[in-house]
């Protein structure tokens, strides 16, 4: 009766440890999460409740204010992909960083465009479905 009891402590004190390998996960997702809300909603204008983050502001540089922000974005899909992100899923990531890049940079209307299409939003909300979709715990919260 005495072993029965230690194995349920033993069993008990394994469940609550965090897995350090699934920690890591976590924290990584949490860390690439909050770099895309700064990139695409870390602001509102008031009065208007419209959310925007760096990537409107910094696109305002003609030239290379899109290709600074893309490489911030390609950081992200470089995240995902040391998270075990599938290759449909990085090629899905690519291609919303690529329209974000190339119609954001025409001038007035691609400023415009960048207010509306979040694509390190999407592509953050993606990697946690395909997450938890493999079965690994996150603590995002995918409303970037």
């Amino acid at each position: 009766m005495s072993s029965n009891t230690e194995n349920n402590a033993d069993l008990n004190e394994t469940l609550q440890k965090p897995d350090s390998s699934n920690q890591d996960k976590i924290d990584k997702v949490s860390d690439v999460e909050a770099l895309a809300r700064l990139l695409d909603s870390r602001f509102t204008i008031p009065g208007f409740n419209m959310k925007f983050g760096i990537d409107s502001l910094i696109g305002l540089i003609p030239g290379i204010g899109d290709v600074l922000t893309a490489i911030l974005g390609l950081y992200i899909i470089v995240r995902a992909m040391h998270l075990g992100a599938s290759f449909l899923l990085i090629v899905r990531m690519l291609i919303n960083l690529l329209v974000d890049m190339i119609l954001g940079a025409f001038p007035f209307l691609g400023d415009i465009f960048d207010l509306a299409f979040r694509s390190n939003s999407m592509n953050i909300n993606m990697l946690v479905r395909h997450l938890e979709k493999k079965g690994e715990k996150t603590d995002a919260i995918h409303n970037a």
